[in-house]
């Protein structure tokens, strides 16, 4: 009887702890849903397939963010007692669809409207469509139920369509069928460059809707310097200096230039054959110092998305601020005016991108973007930048987001692609850019 008891005894022991080593198995999917992981593996799958389908900057921040403000907003959802909803304050965004399941995980149909909206604006689909396929299969292993991720696929779908059905309306579809930028002989005016005299990129950018900003032309730079190649004169100075130290000075120079280069597409001519390098975009590098800032900051997984979409936005908005500005104002590049009155032979360190000089672009998006970074993690917040190194480039260490902005911008003058005037201004449209953006867009209750 007693031996009888044993066995009874045992087997409610071993039964009891099957039960909670199942339970705590089952239960594992919980951890990984509020995992700020989980959202960082979606947004660096989506700049993965950014750079392998080569985006130019401006479009790479769209393609950034539609997916990014379609997160916040089922997160949004989830912690409404911590965030505000973003209708009225991107421009023309409707009230986002309510769950009607009590079966919704919030994190999980987050992720599934970031990836369907972002599957939306690329080429390589297939891509996007292995990372949902492994990360749903890892949910499912970790004890994710049917009907859980049944209502938060669907609740993600309608968010998605109702993101999808907003983008409609920023007239991006529309500017695919507008003519080509016509290149007028004055030398003042921008021309396409070597080595492959690409046509302009985007000249009608400025026609976006813009999310936070009144209008693309909010923030009109100072009128650029005029091009005067008599000696002496202040435009001839600020191109005699890109000439000197437009090919690097020096190691560190060299540095600074290729580490913040950050070209989408650099072509490599070798006799008849020809090859491309593919990189981030200026807007992707500054996506990459977000993750590095929510990661040191132990952020939450909503605190994540905030930052993304924060940063996604400024990104947006700086980049139609900036091409109103190039395509009005229309300055010719460096090398081509160096090329035909100072050195023929004379090539920037950094290949020279297809489109107008001023303003600088990574001027613009880098300050803005810090800003952001500045206004929700403090303004002494030192970091490592990791982001160039899958790129084979060696990471760089910032005091603050503002000192990386400043790398940044004059990143440009070392590398030979712009004056100092469309830096400076650069920074200064910038910081207007995000401080609006700051004040304006409230997301944090």
């Amino acid at each position: 009887m007693k031996r009888i008891m044993k066995y009874i005894l045992f087997g409610m022991v071993l039964s009891c702890l099957l039960v909670l080593t199942g339970c705590k198995q089952n239960n594992a999917y919980k951890e990984q849903l509020q995992d700020p992981e989980l959202f960082h593996s979606a947004m660096s799958n989506l700049t993965d397939v950014i750079v392998y389908d080569i985006f130019s900057p401006p479009v790479a921040s769209r393609v950034y963010m539609y997916p990014s403000v379609a997160a916040f907003s089922i997160i949004q959802k989830a912690y409404p007692d911590k965030y505000n909803s973003l209708e009225g304050q991107l421009t023309d965004l409707n009230a986002i669809p309510k769950p009607n399941n009590e079966d919704v995980d919030f994190h999980l149909a987050s992720i599934h409207a970031f990836t369907v909206v972002g599957k939306h604006f690329i080429f390589s689909e297939q891509k996007v469509t292995d990372f949902q396929n492994e990360t749903y299969k890892k949910l499912i292993d970790s004890g994710l139920p049917k009907k859980t991720k049944k209502a938060s696929i669907e609740y993600g779908e309608v968010v998605a369509k109702h993101i999808l059905e907003w983008a409609k309306g920023d007239l991006y579809n529309q500017t695919r069928t507008y003519p080509k930028y016509t290149i007028l002989e004055d030398d003042k005016y921008w021309k396409p460059t070597p080595p492959d005299y690409m046509d302009g990129i985007e000249p009608h950018w400025n026609k976006i809707r813009t999310l936070v900003l009144d209008s693309a032309n909010q923030y009109v730079p100072a009128p650029p310097i005029e091009i005067d190649l008599t000696d002496g004169s202040a435009f001839k100075k600020q191109l005699m200096e890109v000439y000197r130290k437009g090919q690097g000075r020096d190691q560190e120079s060299k540095d600074i230039a290729s580490f913040w280069d950050c070209n989408p597409y650099v072509s490599h001519h070798r006799g008849h054959a020809m090859f491309a390098t593919k990189k981030i975009t200026p807007g992707g590098h500054w996506i990459g110092i977000t993750k590095i800032a929510t990661k040191k900051s132990n952020s939450s997984f909503d605190e994540t998305v905030n930052a993304y979409t924060h940063v996604s936005v400024a990104l947006f908005d700086g980049f139609i601020s900036c091409w109103d500005e190039k395509w009005r104002s229309l300055v010719v590049r460096p090398e081509t005016l160096i090329n035909q009155y100072i050195d023929e032979q004379w090539v920037p360190l950094l290949q020279t991108p297809p489109f107008p000089e001023y303003t600088s672009g990574h001027s613009v998006i880098s300050r803005a973007a810090a800003v952001i970074l500045t206004n929700l993690y403090g303004d002494d917040f030192g970091f490592l930048d990791t982001t160039e190194m899958e790129y084979g480039l060696p990471a760089r260490s910032f005091n603050s987001f503002y000192h990386a902005s400043e790398e940044a911008a004059v990143s440009r003058l070392y590398g030979g692609i712009h004056y100092r005037m469309a830096i400076d201004e650069g920074v200064t449209q910038g910081q207007k850019v995000g401080e609006f953006i700051v004040q304006k867009m409230q997301t944090k209750k």
